[in-house]
C-alpha cells in the first residue's frame, strides 16, 4: 500500500523557517517524482516545488524561488521541504504527492500525482 505522510507543519512567524517531511512507503522511491503543493480554502491548488528522485531534478514555482528548497534522502524515503523567509501568504495546507511519470515541470503545474499525503498546515504570522 502506498503511503505518504507529511509532518513538520505549524505556526510561525513571518520572516521564520519550517521543513516539512513527506516519508514515503509502499513504491520504490526512486522511479517516482515527489512534489510539494498547498492550498488555501477556496483557491486552487498549487504545485510549490517538485524533484525527480532519479537524479534529483527539481522545479519550482516563482511564488518560492529562492526561499524554499526541495530535498530527498533516499535511505529514509523521505523528502523535504525546507521553507524560509515565511510570508503570511505562504499559510496553507501543505500536500506531498508522487506521481510515477510526470517530470517535476509537469507534476507542478499540473497538480496530477497519482498518490496524495493527508496535508498538514503551516500558518505564517503577520
Amino acid at each position: 500500500e502506498v503511503q505518504l505522510v507529511e509532518s513538520g507543519g505549524g505556526l510561525v512567524q513571518a520572516g521564520g523557517s519550517l521543513r516539512l517531511s513527506c516519508a514515503a512507503s509502499g513504491f520504490t522511491f526512486d522511479d517516482y517524482r515527489i512534489g510539494w503543493f498547498r492550498q488555501v480554502p477556496g483557491k486552487e491548488r498549487e504545485g510549490v516545488s517538485c524533484m525527480r528522485l532519479s537524479d534529483g531534478n527539481t522545479y519550482d514555482a516563482d511564488s518560492v524561488k529562492g526561499r524554499f528548497t526541495i530535498s530527498s534522502d533516499s535511505a529514509k524515503n523521505t523528502v523535504y521541504l525546507q521553507m524560509n523567509s515565511l510570508k503570511p501568504e505562504d499559510t496553507a495546507v501543505y500536500y506531498c504527492a508522487a506521481a510515477r511519470f510526470r517530470s517535476p515541470q509537469a507534476l507542478c503545474r499540473t497538480s496530477l500525482g497519482d498518490y496524495w499525503g493527508q496535508g498538514t498546515q503551516v500558518t505564517v504570522s503577520s
